[in-house]
């Protein structure tokens, strides 16, 4: 069986395990819409743009 040649330390075994994310629980409900969306993110929601439960801006009407 093939052997590492040197050792790999914990920072950097760690370093490349931070980009193994489980999307599922990066999905949260909004309170005020109950929309599934991406935590910490505005996210469209009937032509207005919401974060936190609170309207932060609507869509411009052309």
């Amino acid at each position: 069986m093939p052997n590492p040649k040197r050792k790999i330390s914990k920072s950097r075994r760690d370093k490349r395990r931070t980009h193994i994310k489980d999307v599922a629980k990066t999905i949260g409900i909004d309170q005020t819409t109950g929309e599934a969306h991406l935590r910490h993110r505005a996210h469209w929601y009937e032509g207005k743009l919401y974060y936190k439960g609170k309207v932060v801006m609507e869509k411009a009407e052309k």
